[in-house]
């Protein structure tokens, strides 16, 4: 039996699918991470899972049971899940220790543990209104995981977060999931929040899965132009020129621009075009025979109009 199970589940809103047939599974202490564009059935996905929103068709089994939608029960929450959305609410001058504990399950040593994961022990004694918007989400968060779920479903936790905040929330979440040995699922269209935390993803558009792996083979390997650009920049090369630069392909290949680098032998001659600091080193842009190609070096040594080769980073 699998921890989680989707079998086969689709919704339609009027002559439109939010979501085509879907199924897939998830094992136990597993962090799933959902990807895709505005409008490609992740939050609806979730919701169903959830318990939250009534597919048309298709399951969901949760360790064995099946979840039942809004139109089957009263209570909307699942026994067993939680789920925080990005419009969480928590109620204003609530003292934090008191939101937190009017449905605390765990003893007082498990509750210090988890206001310490979820940085938010030294906000008990605030209401809410003297609490940043960041410092809420953590703190409704806690609320969730004081009632002990096994499923923790995360829908645009990142959403309108600045930079700061958004960095310890991933933070907090990413000791959830190992230190409380809690399954996890992610909903969130930007790569740096997935590719580092999640064990598998899904790619979805149009509500159908385009693609599920791991982070790597997601990454490396994207199965379309589409999964390629929802993970960053990339170069579409013929396979005759990915062995020219010292590569191996049969085929077209998706090739990303830290996998070539600029060299004094070997490799392809080429022209450069434009070069752009991305933080983390240089976009380098390279003409090669009817090609530009997006290459990445860590430093700036060069200028538009410069010949140099380029080869396949070892």
């Amino acid at each position: 039996m699998h921890f989680l199970e989707i079998q086969d589940i689709h919704k339609k809103t009027g002559s439109d699918f939010e979501l085509l047939p879907v199924s897939f599974c998830v094992e136990q202490f597993r962090k799933l991470a959902i990807a895709g564009e505005s409008g490609s059935g992740k939050s609806t996905l979730v919701k169903i899972i959830g318990g939250l929103a009534q597919p048309d068709g298709g399951q969901v089994l949760f360790e064995g049971v099946r979840v039942k939608g809004p139109e089957e029960k009263l209570m909307m929450a699942t026994p067993g899940m939680a789920y925080l959305s990005q419009h969480f609410e928590l109620k204003e001058n609530y003292w934090v220790e008191d939101i937190l504990n009017y449905s605390n399950q765990l003893t007082e040593a498990s509750s210090r543990e988890l206001f310490d994961i979820c940085r938010i022990s030294h906000l008990l004694r605030r209401k809410t209104h003297q609490v940043s918007g960041g410092e809420k989400q953590r703190i409704a968060l806690a609320r969730l995981l004081v009632n002990t779920p096994r499923l923790l479903i995360l829908d645009e936790p990142y959403s309108n977060l600045d930079l700061i905040t958004k960095n310890i929330l991933k933070d907090v979440i990413r000791d959830v999931s190992e230190q409380l040995k809690i399954t996890c699922m992610l909903v969130s269209h930007d790569p740096l929040d997935i590719l580092p935390w999640a064990d598998e993803v899904i790619v979805m558009k149009g509500g159908k899965i385009m693609q599920q792996a791991a982070p790597e083979v997601i990454y490396r390997e994207p199965v379309n132009d589409y999964v390629a650009g929802i993970f960053g920049k990339y170069n579409l090369l013929p396979a005759a020129l990915v062995k020219a630069l010292g590569g191996k392909a049969t085929a077209e290949t998706f090739v990303r621009p830290e996998q070539l680098q600029v060299v004094e032998k070997g490799g392809v001659k080429g022209v450069v075009k434009a070069v752009h600091f991305v933080g983390y080193g240089y976009d380098v842009q390279v003409q090669v025979e009817n090609m530009l190609l997006s290459v990445r070096a860590a430093d700036n040594g060069f200028k538009a109009g410069n010949t140099v080769r380029v080869a396949w980073r070892a």
